[in-house]
């Protein structure tokens, strides 16, 4: 895939929020009146794209009769050694931003704490977080087969 693509409310506070994640800003250009952006990190490529007159972000972790994209999932299998210590030291680097720029930087939303999950026979840590603009993230990271 050569990128995934993100509306954004704010391409500003977006960017500030996706490097806080390790992602770093490649390429800026306007799609028309828009501000966009290629950033890249996790091993991947978003494209984020400012809505010049934002509506309200559908919940689509939240209502379970939503349709549509769900989530972005960036695999931390070789990044880190467990999803909670990973998520710890993610929430003090918001902590730490938000102090320095809370225009910028948001507190770090999470949708749902790490746990165990099995999918088919292996076993994985899942945790999701939103984004600047209350998107789901999900990161996940493989533990090991069940057998």
């Amino acid at each position: 895939m050569h990128h995934a693509s993100i509306r954004t409310a704010n391409i500003h506070r977006a960017i500030a929020f996706y490097e806080q994640l390790g992602f770093r800003v490649k390429e800026r250009f306007t799609a028309g009146v828009t501000l966009a952006c290629w950033m890249e990190g996790l091993n991947g490529r978003i494209e984020l794209l400012q809505v010049p007159e934002p509506g309200p972000t559908a919940d689509a972790f939240g209502d379970e009769h939503y349709t549509g994209y769900y989530h972005l999932s960036f695999d931390l299998t070789d990044l880190t050694s467990d999803l909670p210590s990973w998520l710890a030291e993610l929430k003090r680097c918001f902590e730490q931003a938000d102090g320095e720029n809370p225009e910028e930087i948001q507190l770090l939303k999470v949708l749902l704490e790490p746990q165990q999950q099995m999918i088919g026979d292996r076993i994985y840590e899942v945790t999701f977080i939103a984004d600047a603009d209350g998107l789901p993230l999900e990161f996940i990271r493989l533990m090991g087969n069940a057998n």
